[in-house]
C-alpha cells in the first residue's frame, strides 16, 4: 500500500507521456505509486508508459472515468489527479503531506507554460477565483483523501467540467487547501486557439454550465467553439 497515488489520464499523449512520467519517478521511488488511465490511445500512449509507471489500465474514454478507473485500482490513502500535460513542483510530496494534515482536499497554484505577460495574469486570475470560490480545475493537481474522494462517488462521469462538480461536492466536506507553490501546466490550447478567444470561451462554458447546460453539449462546444450553447 502506497501512501499517495497519482493518476494521469492519457489519451493519444505520445509525445509528452514520456517526459512527465520521468519527471515522476524520483517520487515514485519515495514509494508513490504512479497509474496511467489511458482512454484508448491509438498511438501508442500505454507502451511507453509501462516502464515509467506501477500500472497502466485502460478505461472507457472520457477524463472523469478514466481518473474514476485509475482511483479504484490505487492502492494509496491519499491521491492526486495529474493532467499528463502538467508538472509538479519539487516539493509537491511534503506540500500535499502538510495539507492533507488540515485538510480533507487541496490543490495547487498554477503557472502556464507560456512567457506571454497575458497568459501570466490568466493564470494569476484562475488562482485568484479559486481561492476566492473554493472551487479548483484539472490543472491546478487536485489532491484529496481517499475517504474524501469516495465519500463524494468520485468524479461525475460527465463529458465536461467534472472538476468543477467534484470541488463543489467536496467543499460541502470542507474547504481546500489552496497551495500558493504553483504546478505548471501546458499553453498549448491557449497558444494554439488564441489568449483571448480561449478565456471568453471558457467563461462562457462557465456561465453556461451554471444555467444549468448539459455537460455534454458544453463538450461539443469546447471542441468546436462555433457551436451555440443552449441551457
Amino acid at each position: 500500500m502506497s501512501w499517495l497515488s497519482i493518476i494521469v489520464p492519457t489519451l493519444n499523449e505520445a509525445q509528452i507521456i514520456v517526459p512527465t512520467l520521468t519527471r515522476l519517478e524520483s517520487l515514485r521511488k519515495r514509494g508513490v505509486e504512479i497509474i496511467v488511465a489511458d482512454g484508448g490511445s491509438s498511438d501508442g500512449t500505454p507502451v511507453l508508459a509501462a516502464p515509467l509507471a506501477d500500472r497502466v489500465l485502460t478505461a472507457p474514454p472520457g477524463r472523469a472515468r478514466q481518473m474514476n478507473a485509475g482511483a479504484a485500482r490505487a492502492t494509496g490513502v491519499a491521491l492526486l489527479f495529474l493532467h499528463a500535460d502538467t508538472r509538479l513542483p519539487d516539493d509537491a510530496l511534503c506540500a500535499v503531506d502538510r495539507a492533507l494534515n488540515q485538510h480533507r482536499w487541496g490543490r495547487f497554484d498554477v503557472r502556464l507554460d507560456s512567457r506571454r505577460p497575458l497568459l501570466r495574469l490568466v493564470a494569476r486570475m484562475m488562482n485568484l477565483r479559486s481561492r476566492l470560490t473554493g472551487i479548483a480545475t484539472g490543472d491546478q493537481a487536485l489532491f484529496m483523501t481517499r475517504a474524501a474522494f469516495e465519500s463524494v462517488g468520485g468524479f461525475p462521469e460527465q463529458a465536461l467540467m467534472e472538476d468543477i462538480e467534484l470541488s463543489q461536492r467536496l467543499k460541502k466536506t470542507g474547504p481546500p487547501a489552496c497551495l500558493k507553490t504553483p504546478v505548471v501546466t501546458s499553453a498549448r490550447r491557449w497558444e494554439e486557439h488564441g489568449a483571448w478567444r480561449t478565456i471568453v470561451l471558457m467563461w462562457r462554458l462557465r456561465w453556461a454550465h451554471w444555467r444549468g447546460a448539459e455537460p455534454a453539449q458544453l463538450a461539443r462546444h469546447y471542441n468546436c467553439p462555433a457551436r451555440e450553447i443552449k441551457p
